[in-house]
């Protein structure tokens, strides 16, 4: 089928099933900041409180088959946010490949076009929730189950909470609120978890608290400093702390690093900008493709590994992947062991081999991730270029089309992206490998969201007196 007929269905459809479609409605006038404020901590007490509420009729499944994605899921498992923002994050990354693929051709300097992509985005967004709610509550819940009724019941709740949040998330993007719901409900599930390994009062393991500060306490109390600097069973330490810290500082320093190119307005005379190119020119979308990839890959061989190798004798199994028949979420040979993190120093130092093996896998799959991104997510120098101009501005010293600026871009673009790659990916595998509180991925994803929000802020101000300027500084 040729690429524009696809579009042409999807024009139709939306067209078709536009009107019955419940949304959000945009406010008639811009809203004052604090009052946008207010309604993003509005939206994430409903979303904090639903993460808190269990699923009726839900027992409690022997594993956990999506926690190798609840930081970026932002999801809590037994709870109304089972699934997170899975489904909205899902569709919303399947139509943006689309797009960037060029099999969706939208113009979005259209308003109208852009209207019928997100339209479109949000029909995918019901279908993926309705699949996943249905697939989950069978896969992970069903086999407990007595009465098909409560299997019903669980499926219904997943689909309304996701729908549920779905909502929330247009609220804050519709312009109710700041930003976009999605990077919310992630930010405040990884400062929930660094909050919980630093300041928790309930027991551990090893006799004390989880949270390291009142662990500190007791251990002074006590008398004995001796675990207080490495803790066994990946608990929070002090190491953990300071590497914690350490990460954070690294990422904020390499996030303002950038090549500023000098720019002009054609609008208005005498005004001049520079157009940033950041260090970290992909954000942090390549890492969180190559966790998702990891994970699908892991989730898949695990339940080949039940039905075909459960007692590690098939030798070509054995040679994909291998699991502990007592923790059969814990890999022991085969390739998955080498691609999955070995969380924690203890675990690491057993197999030093696997832990350099797992941070080099990483990036790698980074840069490969990073470089298909720029072209599939429109960050590629002929996109840049063409971006610049239509935002009315122009490079001092080059004409005003897009062969010597897109030739001036290409100067930039693909070394930022490999460098930046492999930063990313080397700083998410040591952090997983070391065990950071909130894990490597969510301290990343945690980072860049907040700096976006302080570039949203800035946006703000610039876009009181150039628009389209003050969107072009925003971008990534």
């Amino acid at each position: 089928m040729a690429e524009g007929s696809i579009t042409t269905i999807i024009r139709k459809i939306v067209f078709k099933a536009e009107p019955y479609l419940p949304q959000v409605p945009k406010p008639k006038k811009k809203i004052p900041l604090p009052t946008r404020l207010l309604w993003c901590g509005v939206a994430l007490l409903i979303y904090m409180i639903m993460g808190q509420t269990p699923l009726f009729g839900a027992t409690a499944p022997q594993f956990d088959f999506l926690a190798f994605a609840r930081v970026i899921f932002a999801s809590q498992q037994g709870t109304l946010v089972e699934l997170g923002i899975g489904p909205i994050v899902t569709a919303g990354l399947l139509m943006q490949l689309l797009r960037g693929s060029d099999i969706l051709k939208f113009d979005f300097k259209k308003p109208e076009e852009r209207g019928i992509f997100q339209t479109a985005t949000k029909i995918v967004t019901y279908i993926v929730i309705v699949a996943e709610s249905i697939v989950y509550a069978t896969a992970v819940y069903g086999p407990g189950v007595t009465e098909p009724y409560f299997l019903y019941v669980m499926i219904g709740q997943l689909m309304a909470a996701s729908i549920i949040i779905m909502f929330l998330d247009e609220l804050i993007q519709k312009g109710w609120g700041l930003g976009s719901g999605i990077s919310l409900f992630i930010m405040a599930g990884v400062a929930q978890q660094i909050l919980w390994s630093m300041f928790s009062p309930l027991p551990a393991g090893d006799g004390g608290t989880i949270g390291i500060i009142p662990y500190i306490g007791q251990s002074i109390m006590g008398g004995d400093l001796s675990n207080i600097l490495f803790r066994s069973n990946q608990l929070p330490s002090i190491f953990g702390l300071c590497l914690t810290a350490g990460i954070l500082l690294i990422l904020v320093f390499t996030q303002g690093m950038k090549i500023e190119i000098p720019i002009v307005s054609t609008k208005y005379r005498g005004f001049s900008a520079v157009y940033p190119i950041k260090l970290m020119y992909v954000s942090n979308i390549p890492v969180i493709l190559a966790s998702a990839l990891t994970a699908n890959a892991v989730f898949i061989f695990q339940m080949l590994w039940a039905n075909m190798n459960p007692r590690n004798n098939n030798f070509f199994m054995n040679f994909v992947a291998q699991f502990d028949p007592t923790s059969p979420s814990t890999p022991i040979g085969g390739i998955i062991y080498y691609i999955t993190p070995p969380r924690g120093l203890d675990v690491a130092a057993l197999d030093p081999m696997r832990a350099v093996g797992y941070i080099l896998f990483m990036i790698g799959i980074v840069v490969v991730f990073g470089r298909l991104w720029v072209e599939l997510g429109g960050l590629s120098p002929k996109s840049a270029a063409q971006n610049l101009l239509d935002a009315d501005v122009q490079i001092p010293g080059f004409r005003r089309s897009n062969a010597p600026v897109e030739a001036l871009l290409n100067k930039y673009i693909p070394s930022v992206t490999i460098i930046g790659s492999m930063i990313l990916g080397l700083l998410a595998g040591v952090s997983d490998v070391l065990g950071v509180f909130g894990s490597g991925i969510g301290i990343l994803l945690m980072v860049d969201i907040l700096i976006n929000y302080y570039t949203q802020l800035v946006r703000e101000q610039v876009e009181v007196v150039m628009p389209r300027l003050g969107a072009l500084l925003g971008r990534k």
